[in-house]
């Protein structure tokens, strides 16, 4: 996730000054999340490329407006979840969306050395926890946890309230943790 800060910094240099280059780190730094999370919707990379695009395009499109949104990340979820949704209503692909329908996929749970050191057994527990989950929870628990959303904005994104959110994150952790068994005097010699 960009820094508030550099993310401010990065929306007024598109906003004000037409700049290419921060719209295309913009675009860098969300592009790929924003794919997954439509892909999750649309079980379509082709139609989920072309929401990606739109968005984008939109964005560009009404850059002079960028700084009067509150919070830009959960503005891109946002519109990517109904632009997806949008296009499947088009397309008519489906009927009716359901979140226990969603296709989630994890890139990586950590990002820092430190994190990393699990070793390839811990980590191969740790997945088959997180997709023995039901999708929704596994929906939510991407979302917080590698997308970096908060409570308060997935449950703005996925129509639910903030406790169901806190709840599926509990309901995950707690499998999650049943799953791995994890023994630090085990797997940690000194």
């Amino acid at each position: 996730m960009i820094a508030a800060n550099s993310l401010q910094y990065l929306i007024e240099r598109v906003s004000l000054y037409d700049d290419t280059t921060a719209y295309k780190e913009l675009f860098l730094k969300y592009y790929s999340r924003l794919l997954h999370f439509s892909y999750s919707i649309t079980h379509s990379k082709e139609t989920s490329e072309e929401i990606i695009s739109d968005i984008f395009l939109q964005i560009w499109n009404k850059r002079k407006t960028l700084t009067g949104i509150q919070n830009f990340h959960l503005y891109l979820y946002v519109s990517t979840k109904n632009l997806s949704i949008n296009r499947l209503k088009k397309l008519k692909k489906e009927k009716v969306f359901s979140l226990d329908e969603v296709i989630v996929e994890f890139k990586s749970i950590y990002y820092d050395p430190e994190q990393l050191l699990i070793t390839s057994e811990m980590y191969k527990r740790m997945f088959q926890a997180i997709q023995a989950l039901p999708p929704r929870c596994q929906l939510i628990f991407k979302l917080i946890k590698e997308d970096h959303l908060s409570y308060k904005e997935v449950a703005e994104l996925l129509g639910l309230s903030v406790k169901t959110i806190e709840n599926q994150m509990t309901i995950a952790l707690k499998k999650i943790s049943q799953s791995i068994r994890f023994d630090i005097k085990r797997t940690i010699s000194f």
